[in-house]
């Protein structure tokens, strides 16, 4: 038997902790003992979002970090050969806010060794977003874009990755968040009133593409004013404006954002262990205290990564 936590109706209130079986593996199967819980806030918008109650209880989490338990017979993990007492990560799961789980052997990746748990649990979530956004926006070397969001989990990782292409990033932030932004090569600028001035005269030459991270209509209404190309702006979080101003929205939940995001693990694990790619952490909690840490989540911005250590 294993831990896991559920929510029992859609409010953060009913999240409840449960003893859950864990099936022996089969062919194609690997039981993971898990050592941290990578939190998202995808999570807690699953549950305060539901609508359809034969859901519940609803599974939470869907990136884990941990150490190979058992292996199904004949099975190897998507990294290769891989033994008992091996140290991985697994992306694209269900219930991984869980003490134990078995998965597809197909989500699961050795873990870097110069990774800690934590951090190796909320590698691809994040990676794996930011990493589709680039591509979709066909963003490449010598370009000037635009981030909302840039110190937030995405947009630091927008932020790597897009240092790695040789691209120039102008970042949106709060002041206090400014130094992050800066750590990562990015050049930040305070969001609100007045941002598409400051944008113009950061980049004068003009913006090759919008990336948002945030949803909201200033953010949307910038993207549009500075970006000549629509095709060339795309957000995560506000799919309604997408729709109605003919842009690009993108989620996990995409059959093409599924495909992308599956593909390039492999490559978003191995910048981590080459130390190209890290995930800052803001703070780890006890698995008992996942709701204190779903309601951290759900709140204030965090400053970086948040786990659960079971």
């Amino acid at each position: 038997m294993a831990s896991a936590w559920f929510a029992t109706d859609f409010s953060l209130d009913s999240l409840t902790e449960m003893d859950t079986p864990v099936p022996a593996p089969g062919p194609g199967e690997v039981t993971i003992e898990v050592r941290a819980v990578g939190m998202n806030p995808t999570d807690y918008k699953g549950i305060v979002s539901g609508t359809d109650r034969e859901k519940l209880p609803l599974p939470l989490g869907y990136e884990v970090s941990g150490v190979i338990s058992a292996i199904g017979e004949g099975t190897w993990i998507a990294s290769g050969e891989a033994s008992v007492g091996d140290e991985v990560l697994a992306f694209r799961i269900t219930g991984g806010y869980t003490t134990a789980l078995t998965v597809p052997a197909s989500k699961v990746f050795l873990k870097p060794h110069n990774l800690g748990f934590p951090e190796a649990a909320n590698l691809l979530l994040a990676g794996a977003t930011a990493a589709e956004m680039l591509h979709v926006t066909g963003v490449s070397a010598g370009e000037t874009i635009l981030v909302h969001g840039a110190s937030g989990a995405v947009g630091v990782s927008l932020l790597q990755q897009a240092k790695l292409l040789a691209v120039r990033v102008i970042g949106t932030a709060s002041e206090h968040n400014f130094d992050t932004v800066r750590r990562f090569g990015a050049e930040p600028v305070s969001y609100g009133e007045g941002l598409e001035e400051r944008v113009r005269t950061l980049a004068p030459e003009g913006i090759a593409a919008a990336l948002d991270c945030v949803g909201t209509d200033d953010a949307v209404d910038v993207s549009l004013a500075l970006a000549a190309d629509r095709g060339r702006i795309v957000s995560i979080a506000a799919a309604g404006r997408a729709k109605s101003d003919g842009f690009r929205a993108i989620g996990g939940t995409m059959p093409q954002s599924a495909t992308f995001r599956d593909g390039i693990r492999a490559h978003l694990i191995q910048l981590a262990a080459e130390e190209k790619l890290v995930v800052p952490m803001a703070a780890t909690f006890p698995f008992s205290d996942a709701r204190k840490a779903l309601e951290l989540l759900a709140g204030t911005h965090p400053g970086g990564k948040l786990a659960l250590i079971p």
